[in-house]
């Protein structure tokens, strides 16, 4: 795995970390978005984008958002490598670790 979306994303969803990458390996789930590992080619145009800092170097990840890396793993299980995010579109694969957070304070989801 290369690069990994944490709790900051969830209901948030900016897209410009989308919007960004060269080869379209951000997918999108309900509540998140979601980076296929095999797709990204590590160059880390997503990372200083992203205005609410949720994506990290795997070895990078704060401890306690360690689980994204298998809550990511997890949501490409059905999905596995479909050659971009535009053509998918947007996806009902948040894994239950995703689904079971409460929405934000704001209200959104």
């Amino acid at each position: 795995m290369t690069y990994v979306i944490t709790d900051a994303c969830i209901d948030v969803k900016d897209r410009t970390c989308v919007e960004e990458c060269p080869v379209d390996c951000i997918y999108e789930g309900e509540r998140k978005l979601y980076i296929q590992p095999v797709e990204c080619i590590d160059c880390g145009a997503c990372v200083s984008l992203c205005p609410v800092d949720a994506i990290f170097f795997e070895d990078d990840l704060p401890e306690d958002q360690a689980w994204h890396k298998e809550s990511n793993a997890a949501f490409f299980i059905t999905l596995g490598e479909p050659g971009g995010a535009a053509a998918v579109g947007k996806t009902s694969n948040d894994p239950p670790e995703i689904l079971s957070i409460p929405p934000r304070a704001d209200g959104t989801a």
